[in-house]
């Protein structure tokens, strides 16, 4: 067994250990591949675009209740007048643009995803965090690096 695999394979106990689904599916997938033999020929394409796949398969879950009517122009405009949802409108741009440097972060510095792979574990396994993906958790890396960068 290759260093890899091993790898994956404290991943996937962690991913049981933190009842996290996602890494659990995440890792078998990869399994497969590498057990399969497509990992040379694979891999590369997940590494380079799999991040953008991703950000479209959320962007489709969040629009979905806007295709399905359950969201319409009323419920927006209606919405925007609390000062909670004028909150939620500030916080979804914010938390947008820290995701943005995370897409840039793990492209340019991809060891980074074990490490935040593995904070995302501790947190949802020690702290009864939720798991919302490394690209926030990129992202505010991101930030405080060049907070810190820049003092």
């Amino acid at each position: 067994m290759n260093e890899p695999v091993l790898f994956l394979l404290l991943l996937l106990g962690l991913g049981f250990l933190a009842k996290n689904k996602s890494l659990i599916v995440a890792v078998v997938v990869l399994l497969a591949i590498k057990l399969v033999g497509l990992d040379q020929k694979v891999l590369p394409i997940i590494q380079s675009k799999g991040i953008n796949w991703g950000v479209t398969v959320i962007t489709i879950a969040v629009l979905a209740p806007i295709a399905s009517g359950e969201i319409g122009f009323r419920q927006l405009v209606g919405s925007l007048q609390s000062l909670s949802a004028w909150v939620a409108l500030a916080s979804g741009i914010f938390v947008a643009l820290i995701a943005k440097n995370g897409v840039t972060l793990l492209a340019h510095d991809p060891h980074m995803t074990a490490a935040l792979v593995l904070g995302t574990i501790l947190a949802v396994s020690l702290f009864h965090g939720v798991a919302v993906g490394p690209l926030i958790g990129a992202g505010i890396a991101y930030t405080v690096i060049k907070m810190v960068e820049y003092f």
